[in-house]
């Protein structure tokens, strides 16, 4: 009974008036907001999930909030799927009324963690070319509501955005947040991994805000949430200071080395996003289009799949013995050093691991499409992996085997809410490791004696 009544000495309670409107109201310790409507119902706001900063001036505090669309029936009323911006004007009755509140909303906006300074990266040349505009309309009305000072660049060229991160003086910043497709994000990631201070800048937090053609990173964030998927949401997210683990996928392709947090793709769907660059104007239904046209002249693709599957999965393809010989050049030793491969000196090198001891099984072609994830989405209205967590230690693969094209068409879809998975002509698994060898040198795309690592930085 004394904590309670210890709890409810913390909560300030004063008659004010919330938007001109006389009422009794309440500021608990952590942050919620309690007042009662015109209506007589009780109306609060909750600073942790609602709140992005506040102005005081005199006995007035203006609270700048970022509050689901059905907002103001009831306390908890409405989803938070939709939002929409707006103030909260309170006046007090006394100065030192005012004083208390003001220090009050102050100290629970700095006990959540948010970002203080952010460094920003607008690609203005992905999707629709719209991230500048994305940036200026959506992204910086709510950063400057919250409060949080920023420093943004635009990228000019590709692999922009990989040098930047490579050279970026990260003590001055609280994370890097991406207003662009997920390309740019991942060249973020490699630009970070190949500092001498890896270990250091991959703890720096990464954030995205969709402006591409491929948004897959952030509809997935946004949807392990239960939030819609739109830029204030995702801007939103950033500014709460949310932060999550994500897998790194270390590739090995021929002599090259990078890393990858979204997917990697063998076959139709790679075909489809190399070969549909050219309509890039269209933004994200580039894909649906090109899908189309590619389905309607469907290549098949010649090669087999060897893997390590994760637990559970060990019954998938055949068994095979696997080799040296039959990795190529690309070897990682136990000291996680690549043989024979000309990679960086400095940077991250790979996970240690050992190929040997490992029980590889395969599935043999010809295929429609390969591809392994990292998360559920991998665009806005395309969830190509379903079971996919982002940090298990797994991959998750899909494998498309040879099929009609009607049969093709129907399961592509059923792509936006991962019910494809069930067709019989796709295999779905989770994988530790993955070789792809291909005997159509046409059809390399991506990952030509590419082997595969997960691991979690």
């Amino acid at each position: 009974m004394a904590m309670e009544g210890k709890a409810e000495s913390l909560t300030l309670t004063e008659r004010i008036r919330v938007n001109g409107v006389p009422t009794e109201s309440s500021l608990a310790s952590n942050g919620t907001l309690r007042w009662k409507g015109s209506d007589g119902g009780e109306r609060c706001l909750t600073v942790e999930s609602e709140v992005l900063g506040f102005e005081a001036e005199g006995l007035r505090i203006t609270v700048r909030a970022f509050v689901g669309a059905f907002k103001g029936v009831s306390c908890g009323g409405g989803s938070f799927g939709k939002r929409t911006r707006r103030d909260y004007v309170l006046e007090l009755p006394t100065e030192e009324a005012a004083i208390r509140w003001s220090e009050r909303l102050r100290d629970c906006i700095n006990s959540l963690g948010r970002p203080k300074m952010l460094f920003i990266i607008v690609n203005p040349f992905g999707g629709k070319k719209c991230g500048r505009t994305i940036f200026h309309n959506e992204v910086k009305p709510l950063l400057a509501a919250a409060d949080i000072p920023y420093t943004m660049q635009e990228t000019k060229h590709q692999l922009h955005a990989q040098e930047i991160a490579y050279s970026l003086d990260l003590l001055k910043y609280d994370g890097i947040v991406c207003v662009s497709g997920d390309g740019v994000l991942v060249e973020v990631l490699n630009g970070l991994l190949q500092r001498e201070d890896w270990d250091a800048a991959i703890k720096v937090p990464l954030g995205i805000i969709p402006a591409g053609s491929g948004n897959g990173m952030a509809k997935s964030l946004l949807d392990s949430v239960g939030d819609l998927y739109s830029v204030c949401n995702a801007t939103f997210a950033v500014i709460r200071g949310y932060k999550r683990s994500l897998d790194i996928t270390t590739v090995l392709q021929g002599e090259m080395k990078f890393f990858s947090i979204l997917m990697l793709t063998w076959g139709l769907v790679a075909d489809i996003d190399i070969e549909s660059e050219k309509y890039r104007w269209m933004g994200s239904a580039r894909f649906d289009f090109y899908s189309l046209l590619r389905v309607m002249n469907l290549r098949r693709y010649h090669g087999h799949v060897q893997f390590v599957p994760a637990p559970g999965y060990e019954s998938y393809g055949e068994p095979v013995k696997q080799d040296s010989s039959c990795m190529g050049k690309t070897i990682l030793t136990e000291q996680g050093q690549i043989n024979n491969a000309k990679v960086q000196s400095c940077g991250y090198l790979g996970p240690v691991a050992s190929l040997d001891g490992l029980e590889w099984r395969s599935i043999d072609g010809p295929f429609v499409s390969v591809w392994i994830n990292n998360v559920p989405w991998a665009g806005e209205d395309a969830m190509l992996a379903p079971e996919a967590k982002f940090s298990d230690g797994c991959l998750d693969a899909v494998i498309i085997r040879e099929c009609p094209k009607s049969a093709l068409l129907a399961l592509m879809l059923k792509m936006s809410d991962g019910s494809y998975v069930k067709s019989p002509y796709v295999t779905y698994l989770k994988i530790r490791v993955m070789l792809k060898r291909n005997n159509c040198w046409r059809d390399l795309h991506l990952m030509e004696n590419g082997i595969i690592f997960v691991a979690s930085c």
